[in-house]
């Protein structure tokens, strides 16, 4: 549909403490908001990676960090995610020589 502005989608990582209860902590404050973004994180927890992480649709950065509990809002990571085509390649080599890519 031409004119319509996808909504922008960010994924949220959230990082606590490896132990038993932290992650018992983690998950109950999420899972216990009621919120549809929260009660639908994935955890690492049982790999050995203690995050939780969600994607989120919302127009920035600052409502992604809103979404969670105070808590957790100044130690989670916002990244903004892009999806790509091969039609695309181009204005991605172009965006990273323009930001001084190391790797070039």
């Amino acid at each position: 549909m031409e004119g319509v502005r996808a909504m922008p989608r960010f994924l949220i990582e959230v990082p606590h403490e490896a132990e038993t209860v932290s992650c018992a902590r983690a998950i109950q404050v999420l899972l216990s908001t009621g919120s549809h973004y929260l009660t639908n994180a994935d955890f690492g927890c049982m790999d050995g990676d203690h995050k939780g992480w969600l994607i989120v649709e919302v127009d920035n950065r600052d409502e992604a960090r809103a979404i969670l509990p105070p808590i957790y809002r100044s130690q989670a990571k916002i990244v903004q995610l892009n999806r790509f085509s091969m039609e695309e390649l181009d204005r991605i080599v172009r965006h990273h020589l323009d930001q001084g890519d190391p790797s070039r």
